[in-house]
């Protein structure tokens, strides 16, 4: 197809690693479906890209292209060169608050470009509904991605319900701690019946009912309804009730798209006409450490506990030093991903002892390509924070989970994990290494427990591959319908 005659796609990411990582995902599948694209990242980002991996990481291609738009945060020199997150308050407020405008400038640049399609359609993240707002001034449809799981929009979308049952905002901290967030939640629309209250998002947990984060995500689950469509990255026989719940919700169909990695794998080829490429394009905001992939060659299979808290979790010096002897041990080998920064407000630095303790079995890595990592047979277990990136690649690998939830919907993703998926088992919010160690031997041991979460694992790993499999998968199904009638 001429590169002019192409459908257009303008894709627009909440600017953190895991929105950006499915969204590129995403991108590159139209792309293989025939699109025109371009990605849109934060000046930040940008900035950030280029540094992680090198020039070329924005060149793109003829017809897949990167722009820019400013975040609008106030930031000292220093703080647009950091090689972290931004903070998440922070950018919540200034994408919701800012960016309309240069979005709209920017599609008008895109639209008045020689050489390239006019702009037809939107892809926004979900947290950035202003997209619908750009789209409509074009008059183009506007898609939002939501990427974190169902359960976690249906319990942002039971915000209002939480208000009006007096459950949050909180009275006062010290409901935090003693007992409160334990209340059960039974009647909550489309949610699990075995739900407490500390299983909603993070936010809930405010005592401040203008907190910016809780404001900002009822504000943004509900402008969902504005949009021409509603996809998701997710599997319909992992969350059928919460999907049921946002069909009966939503006045816009919603399209089940997961787990987008293995529709990644299935369609964006390397071999075939520039698939190599479009493989090729990274949307890491860190430099990924190669050396993991080697460290895990030759291990025995499920013998490894892979530990990753994303790309936002924060924590304590004594919390990193609990989950150092608690992994130290277990006995097991583990690779552990330790951020730089990762703990709040200081380096993430681990006693000289836990290092000679742990030799020869340990490796500890700042960054790496996690999917590859868990595709790898050697490992047996998987310590996370439970965000939706995480959560959907564990499954379709097969592994189970040691749940240590730290924001937003990761609290609702680690309760079903644990109770209804069968996969996951809490570590806790005090961490303890005791407790960390016997978790450990618990998911990774021979007894009833470990050998019961690795069955149900394979099975939702059977789920998953069936998913996007060819003929037939229902999310492949899903993406071609997404194309048929809402991104022409």
């Amino acid at each position: 197809m001429a590169t002019n005659d192409k459908p257009h796609a303008v894709f627009v990411p909440f600017p953190a690693q895991g929105h950006v990582t499915p969204m590129m995902k995403l991108a590159k599948v139209l792309h293989r479906k025939g699109f025109h694209v371009t990605f849109v990242n934060t000046e930040y980002n940008q900035r950030r890209l280029v540094r992680s991996r090198g020039p070329d990481a924005v060149a793109g291609l003829p017809d897949f292209r990167f722009a820019t738009i400013p975040d609008g945060l106030p930031t000292s020199k220093a703080d647009a060169d950091a090689d972290a997150t931004q903070d998440p308050p922070s950018l919540c407020y200034y994408t919701m608050t800012t960016c309309l405008p240069h979005l709209k400038n920017l599609l008008r640049d895109l639209n008045a470009a020689v050489g390239a399609p006019s702009v037809s359609c939107v892809v926004g993240d979900g947290v950035m509904s202003f997209c619908v707002d750009a789209a409509a001034e074009l008059g183009v449809p506007c898609a939002l991605f939501w990427t974190a799981s169902a359960c976690g929009f249906m319990g942002y979308r039971n915000f209002r319900f939480l208000l009006d049952e007096g459950l949050t905002p909180l009275k006062d901290e010290e409901q935090v701690k003693n007992g409160y967030l334990d209340t059960p939640v039974t009647q909550a629309r489309g949610m699990s019946k075995h739900m407490r209250l500390r299983d909603f998002s993070s936010f809930v947990r405010t005592t401040d009912r203008s907190d910016i984060l809780f404001n900002f995500l009822l504000h943004e689950v509900e402008q969902s309804d504005r949009a021409t469509a509603i996809v998701i990255n997710t599997i319909d026989e992992l969350e059928q009730t919460a999907l049921d719940a946002m069909r009966a919700i939503l006045p816009v169909p919603v399209y089940t798209i997961g787990p987008l990695n293995f529709l990644t794998q299935q369609l964006v080829s390397e071999g075939d006409g520039g698939g190599s490429e479009l493989a090729a394009m990274r949307s890491s905001l860190w430099r990924e450490d190669q050396s993991c992939l080697e460290w895990l060659q030759g291990r025995e299979p499920r013998s490894v506990v892979y530990v990753n808290y994303g790309s936002v979790t924060t924590m304590s010096k004594q919390e990193l030093v609990e989950f150092a002897w608690g992994l130290a041990n277990c006995g097991y080998d583990f690779l552990w991903i330790v951020r730089n920064d990762l703990v709040k407000g200081d380096a993430a630095v681990l006693p000289p002892e836990f290092i000679e303790a742990t030799k020869g079995r340990c490796l500890l890595a700042s960054w790496c390509e996690q999917e590859a990592v868990m595709r790898h047979e050697a490992v047996g277990a998987f310590l996370t924070h439970c965000g939706w990136n995480s959560m959907m690649e564990g499954l379709g690998a097969g592994v189970p989970m040691l749940c240590w939830p730290f924001f937003a919907e990761q609290q609702t993703n680690s309760r079903y994990a644990c109770v209804e998926w069968g996969v996951g088992m809490e570590v806790g919010d005090d961490v303890r290494r005791v407790v960390v160690e016997a978790r450990i031997r618990e998911v990774m041991g021979g007894g009833e427990v470990g050998r019961e979460m690795r069955r149900r694992a394979a099975e939702w790993k059977e789920v998953a591959s069936r998913s996007t499999a060819q003929p037939g998968g229902r999310s492949l199904a899903n993406l071609e319908s997404l194309l048929k009638d809402v991104l022409k």
